[in-house]
């Protein structure tokens, strides 16, 4: 007898609950999958990267507070506690999170309705946890595969009317003159058109001495942050002119300055719920989501192929999700995945996700060393820096490619355009989903029908349109196509016109190519069934496949058509199962006739019959 096993000691019984613990612990945290292998190579690495991505994340988080409207610490803050909790539950390696330029913008025309009774920095708190809850519970649901079917071009076209509002929106601060808020484009490029009698000459030269130093780093010293360098530099050398300025009787700039950021008003508290703010909210929110997510999902996609890696896109929906609720708990702006950003952390060769929790920690520290600084930095010099990034958004190729692809692409990137010009950017971008969708269900929604005929070597071919049919009574109809909703009329439509020959006895439907099939079409078959019986005539399905089938079987169709009607496809001989039906059909009106097939010369079995 063998000897049984023994009993598990207890110290071998503490290590495998350990590994348990262990396993559920990394797939609730993936960061924690990375330290077994993490040495000091890898170490080096993130490090490396994060600096370079917290050199660009602070400029820019101030940059992106600026064009939604809000305070710049909600923007420094954001740089700071998104990656530090995403980088916590993200299951990719390297996308980069924090505030961006898209999300800065939906967020400032989504709360341009909310009138004066609200704060939009007090509503805040609020609204990106909304967000946040509502990347959650897509995550939930598992829609993050869903972004598939959105249409580049409408991001596309949003992204570049977004950078001509926010252009438009900084001119005046880049002039120094105040420009209300307008949600039409052009109304907004009138009150600015009007504003611009009061320039301030000292604010305009000092925006443009900024673009020249951003210029300067992009072109000769593209190893630097340009847009980090334009501001540091434009800001000291305005803060030495005023130092010196009075001592020389020097006329001094009349400038206006960001407020100093201090780390006692990173504060972390629960939003409030409030229901009429909410209902207010809603659609902007969802706007920012669905933004937020295209963005994170398209950048960990691109990502990952680029390094041969799978990728849990629902996961990484997650992880945002919570980030942009740990934001909203500190107060700060919402949450997306950074394109710029995420390259540079690529590029800066980043390991792991360790890279955007070191990053985090950085911005961290900057917020706290720099935050008494920022108040020496010019209003118009940040602006500046933020019409340089609009300007970097407008890609010429992409709106190229995108306009000359085809007339759909045409028509998706013209409408998400001209609507972001007269309508509210979270609306606008709905609109271009829209018309995306509605071009496509269209293409898809015409399923080729063709009517088929058997030429002398017994191949099915297509029949010419001058020519008969080799027996006038029966119809072989060859569909091919997505026979879901959208298709149903068209397919139902277009049998019927065919069924208009009186001289037509039986109708042969060859679904081999059919795919698809929903309730909409099925009830489109259930009366063309009942149209033909009501004239004392057939309808036979050939070729259908396993799951055309099934949905003929389960909506109760295949009993409809009675189950001597249907012919199930086969894979060896695509052919046979029309030549059934049509000995079917045979029987059905009466008469005989040679029934001539195709088979392979190369197959083992052939068949005939007469």
């Amino acid at each position: 007898m063998s000897k049984p096993d023994s009993a598990p000691s207890p110290e071998e019984g503490k290590q495998g609950w350990g590994k348990i613990v262990g396993l559920r612990l990394s797939m609730i945290f993936p960061l924690l999958q990375h330290i077994a292998g993490y040495n000091r190579q890898k170490f080096f690495a993130d490090l490396r990267a994060a600096v370079n991505g917290a050199a660009l994340a602070l400029p820019q988080g101030m940059a992106y507070a600026l064009i939604a409207g809000l305070p710049i610490q909600m923007g420094l803050f954001a740089t700071a506690i998104a990656p530090l909790v995403n980088a916590l539950l993200s299951h990719s390696r390297l996308t980069a999170v924090g505030p961006t330029n898209a999300t800065a913008v939906m967020v400032s025309a989504g709360l341009v309705g909310l009138g004066a009774q609200y704060d939009k920095v007090g509503v805040m708190p609020l609204f990106v946890a909304m967000v946040g809850l509502l990347l959650i519970a897509g995550a939930v649901l598992r829609v993050a595969s869903l972004s598939q079917f959105i249409s580049r071009t409408v991001i596309i076209g949003y992204v570049t009317v977004a950078a001509l509002w926010i252009i438009l929106k900084q001119v005046g601060p880049v002039v120094g003159v105040d420009v209300s808020r307008s949600v039409s484009f052009f109304t907004q490029l009138g009150k600015t058109i009007v504003a611009l009698g009061g320039v301030n000459f000292w604010a305009l030269g000092s925006a443009a001495f900024s673009f020249v130093v951003w210029l300067f780093f992009t072109n000769k010293l593209p190893q630097i942050p340009a847009l980090a360098a334009s501001i540091l530099v434009c800001s000291a050398l305005i803060a030495a002119y005023v130092t010196v300025a009075p001592g020389l009787s020097w006329p001094l700039p009349e400038l206006v300055y960001l407020d100093a950021v201090s780390i006692s008003e990173l504060r972390f508290t629960l939003p409030l719920p409030d229901s009429n703010l909410i209902s207010l909210l809603a659609f902007p929110a969802l706007a920012v989501a669905f933004l937020a997510a295209i963005e994170n999902t398209s950048m960990a996609k691109t990502i990952a192929a680029r390094n041969a890696e799978s990728v849990d896109l629902n996961r990484d929906m997650f992880a945002l999700g919570v980030a942009n609720v740990a934001c909203a708990c500190a107060n700060s702006m919402p949450a997306s995945g950074s394109l710029t950003r995420s390259a540079l952390n690529v590029a800066s060769g980043a390991q792991t996700q360790f890279s955007s929790l070191f990053c985090g920690l950085f911005c961290l520290m900057g917020a706290v060393v720099l935050g008494p600084f920022t108040s020496y930095v010019p209003v118009p010099v940040l602006a500046m820096a933020v019409i340089c990034i609009a300007i970097s958004l407008i890609d010429i190729s992409k709106l190229r490619v995108a306009y000359n692809a085809t007339r759909s692409d045409m028509v998706v990137l013209l409408t998400t355009f001209f609507a972001g010009l007269f309508v509210r950017l979270d609306i606008a971008i709905f609109i271009g989903v829209a018309t995306s969708i509605a071009l496509f269900l269209r293409k898809v929604g015409q399923p080729a029908l063709v009517e088929y005929s058997f030429d002398e070597q017994g191949q099915l071919r297509e029949m010419q349109s001058n020519e008969n049919r080799e027996h006038p009574s029966i119809s072989i109809i060859h569909v091919e196509g997505d026979l879901f909703f959208g298709s149903a009329d068209l397919f139902r439509d277009h049998i019927r016109r065919i069924a208009a020959d009186n001289s037509l006895r039986v109708i042969i439907l060859r679904m081999r190519n059919a795919r698809h099939l929903d309730a909409t079409s099925v009830m489109a078959l259930q009366e063309l069934i009942t149209y033909l019986r009501q004239t004392d005539r057939y309808l036979i399905v050939s070729g259908a496949m396993k799951d055309v089938y099934r949905v003929l079987k389960n909506s109760g169709t295949l009993e409809m058509l009675g189950r001597e009607n249907v012919f199930i496809g086969s894979t060896r001989n695509p052919n046979l199962a029309t030549r059934n039906a049509l000995k079917r059909a045979r029987d059905l009106i009466g008469g005989s006739a040679n029934v001539r097939i195709y088979f392979d010369p190369n197959k083992k079995h052939q068949t005939s019959s007469s």
